[in-house]
């Protein structure tokens, strides 16, 4: 189900917008910066200050995640259901072996997603026949303008 592309923007954006139902029905976002790829079905992010984000799986396990990247203006809308794994389990230190990063000790749990659903995003930047190098330059441009003392993409 995932793609080697998919697998990359998840690997390299790393941050995750997470949609989740409260048990009253209300939506809620939350971004989140442990993201990684398990296998070719399954993505998972570590839980460090997600507690609304917990409390609303644990009663509704279905989730979205958006990646995108910036500049070019592209990525994926992933759905699925998600298992909280908490520190301790039997399949937890088998996830975190999967995270490259550096939080993994500040885990509580592990949240993995069972993709079911997994679609392209791409800016109306495109619409008008632009192409990807274009885009992204564009883009780029932007940031360094917002960014003026920063170094980056160079």
């Amino acid at each position: 189900m995932l793609t080697p592309d998919m697998k990359r923007i998840i690997e390299e954006q790393l941050l995750g917008f997470v949609a989740t139902t409260a048990p009253d029905g209300t939506p809620n976002v939350s971004p989140k910066g442990t993201f990684f790829v398990v296998d070719d079905e399954t993505i998972a992010f570590g839980e460090i200050r997600s507690p609304g984000t917990i409390r609303n799986l644990r009663t509704n396990s279905r989730i979205e995640i958006n990646f995108v990247d910036p500049f070019a203006r592209k990525g994926y809308r992933f759905a699925g259901t998600a298992i909280v794994v908490e520190r301790g389990a039997d399949t937890f230190d088998t996830l975190l072996g999967r995270y490259r990063g550096a939080l993994g000790p500040r885990m509580r749990a592990i949240v993995a997603i069972t993709v079911t659903k997994a679609l392209p995003l791409t800016s109306p930047a495109y619409d008008d026949g632009k192409a990807e190098p274009d885009v992204r330059r564009a883009w780029t441009t932007r940031f360094r303008k917002l960014q003026p003392n920063e170094r980056f993409m160079e």
